[in-house]
């Protein structure tokens, strides 16, 4: 039976509040100078605010049925005060998850609120806000030295929101870029080798790029653990030994790279 969307708020809104909770379990005692692998200088500072201020955005989206664009300052403006400290960071980390997911509890489900792609409802700030701290959490926790888990249910799930999102023409930097991508015989499998229900085929043939379940054959398969599958996606490094891929991996680094554009950082 499909889910509900009064199930999915929350669904998510649990989500929300456990992955916060987890990232600020990975960092606590951490230097809050300490710099995040691959996001370009950043410290633990800047992304606890990148993080805490995406998940307020998000609520003032929601809270207040906004129908056109909400100002994200509080999403970009990272710099740290010189009186951070991580403690204080992940009180205001929290306070901002618990927020956010309160707001989703409280919305109703066909409540009509601006989205930067199509949907046009809370759910989508509630799907995306979880995928956004997944994310940063195993930036967080690799910063900190820890190690990263993630189960196999909400590791599907944000495969698939990506996958959704490779999809649009705007995930791309330019439609010649999506474009680009597309060719008679091109088409991915990506197989996570810890669920029954973990594959999908993706057909880059022609545009739109379209993707579906199913155990099919392609031009290109890459394998490995979901957590890692939805890891390669946003471009981090797998947590274990790493996916196998088997026929033409720049093809998979270039797609991933291409149809993640409006998504990196």
């Amino acid at each position: 039976m499909p889910r509900t969307a009064p199930d999915l708020h929350e669904l998510y809104a649990g989500r929300i509040a456990g992955q916060t909770r987890l990232l600020t379990e990975a960092v606590a005692g951490a230097d809050v100078t300490a710099p995040v692998p691959g996001l370009d200088g950043w410290t633990l500072a800047h992304l606890l605010r990148h993080v805490g201020g995406a998940h307020r955005w998000a609520e003032t989206v929601i809270r207040t049925r906004a129908t056109a664009p909400v100002p994200d300052d509080q999403v970009d403006d990272v710099t740290p005060d010189k009186d951070d400290d991580v403690a204080a960071l992940s009180a205001w980390l929290t306070e901002g998850a618990d927020l956010l997911a309160a707001a989703l509890r409280s919305t109703p489900e066909d409540t009509p609120v601006w989205t930067v792609a199509p949907s046009g409802r809370p759910v989508f700030w509630a799907r995306r806000m979880t995928y956004e701290t997944v994310v940063h959490r195993y930036d967080a926790t690799r910063a900190a030295g820890g190690t990263y888990v993630l189960d196999a249910d909400t590791a599907i799930d944000g495969i698939e929101e990506w996958l959704g999102f490779s999809t649009l023409a705007q995930a791309y930097v330019s439609p010649q870029a999506q474009e680009a991508l597309s060719a008679a015989g091109r088409t991915l499998h990506l197989h996570g080798t810890d669920a029954a229900d973990g594959e999908w085929l993706i057909d880059l043939t022609k545009v739109p790029i379209t993707w579906s379940h199913g155990h099919v054959k392609a031009t290109t398969a890459v394998r490995g653990p979901l957590q890692d599958l939805l890891l390669a996606l946003y471009e981090r490094p797998a947590t274990g030994p790493g996916l196998e891929v088997f026929g033409d991996e720049e093809l998979f680094r270039d797609w991933v790279h291409a149809a993640g554009d409006w998504l990196r950082r």
